[in-house]
């Protein structure tokens, strides 16, 4: 067994740690801290590689999910209380230093206080906290496209409300999906198309309730499909970038810097279209970035570690990850 949720899983923190240094960073300062950026290292402090905010909120939806699937399939009512727990939780942790969001500080606060979710919900932001956590939603068996896509937009919309962040996070999924299922690179961006097209006039009102009121569209389909026409334009931009790939220039010139959810996703996944046989390449050239290096290599790396599995990464970053145990249990849990 390639072992597709613990590759996924374990990229996305990989990627995650590598980035962590780099955010905020342009290639001329990353390359005095890392050097070339084909051998850069992972970064170690104290005998560990510490990641981020990235991390540890898709840990809280991975542990969330593995509750509300504890109770039966998989629905909005089972997995809304358990993941809006997690979050709030994160939200008061001492652990969470690593530079978070304002968008998930402020919604993850106001979940606190309790109310209707979807009253905390930022329906303005479309920031890629929203889909740098949804990988667990692609590798959890045995859910159907229906519940895959419905979880996916939930879990950003605890949060990032806006329909950009929906799709994005939808289409984010599906794409770690579909690299688990053993779909290869070249037939990708078909099948992205694809699904984007037919998702942009379903409004998953089973899952997200009365979000799109909050909104100010006209109506439900027009909020719906102002989400999912963002993620068609990016990836047409992705397209037109591979056409022209090179892997020596910095991938934020190429398809953006990442700090909102349709360009985190597309320049992440452009980075592992580039070297897609070469998975400590692929979160080197993401987190050597001028953007959200942690978040771009964070999804990077769950595209990669879904396609090739755990056996992906080098024993020693894997030995040296922070939260590596939580991430291996959930891995198990879902490679079983």
């Amino acid at each position: 067994m390639k072992q597709a949720a613990t590759g996924a899983l374990l990229g996305l923190a990989i990627g995650d740690a590598m980035g962590f240094p780099t955010e905020f960073n342009d290639i001329a300062q990353i390359a005095a801290k890392c050097g070339p950026w084909r051998r850069m290292p992972l970064p170690l402090s104290s005998g560990r590689a510490y990641v981020t905010d990235d991390t540890q909120m898709t840990i809280a939806l991975g542990e969330g999910l593995i509750e509300a699937l504890a109770a039966g399939p998989l629905t909005a009512g089972r997995m809304e209380p358990p993941v809006r727990e997690r979050f709030v939780q994160w939200w008061g942790s001492p652990e969470n230093n690593r530079a978070p969001g304002m968008t998930c500080l402020r919604a993850c606060e106001a979940l606190s206080r309790g109310g209707t979710w979807q009253a905390a919900s930022e329906v303005g932001s479309k920031g890629c906290g929203a889909n740098m956590r949804v990988a667990p939603v692609g590798l959890i068996p045995g859910l159907d496209r229906q519940q895959r896509s419905g979880a996916a937009q939930l879990q950003s919309a605890l949060t990032h409300g806006h329909p950009t962040a929906l799709a994005a996070s939808d289409l984010t999924a599906h794409t770690v999906w579909l690299l688990a299922q053993g779909t290869g690179p070249a037939e990708l961006l078909p099948l992205l198309r694809e699904y984007a097209h037919q998702a942009r006039s379903v409004y998953r009102a089973d899952w997200l309730g009365d979000l799109a009121e909050h909104a100010h569209d006209p109506d439900r389909v027009s909020f719906t499909a102002r989400g999912w026409d963002e993620c068609l334009a990016v990836l047409d931009r992705l397209e037109a970038a591979l056409a022209a790939a090179d892997p020596e220039i910095d991938p934020c010139l190429a398809t953006g810097e990442g700090w909102i959810a349709e360009e985190a996703f597309a320049t992440g996944l452009y980075c592992f279209l580039l070297l897609p046989e070469d998975p400590q390449a692929v979160v080197r050239r993401a987190a050597y970035s001028s953007g959200d290096s942690d978040s771009i290599a964070a999804l990077a790396g769950a595209f990669v570690g879904a396609y090739h599995g755990a056996d992906a990464w080098p024993q020693d970053w894997v030995r040296d990850i922070e939260y590596r145990d939580r991430l291996l249990d959930l891995g198990a849990a879902w490679d079983t």
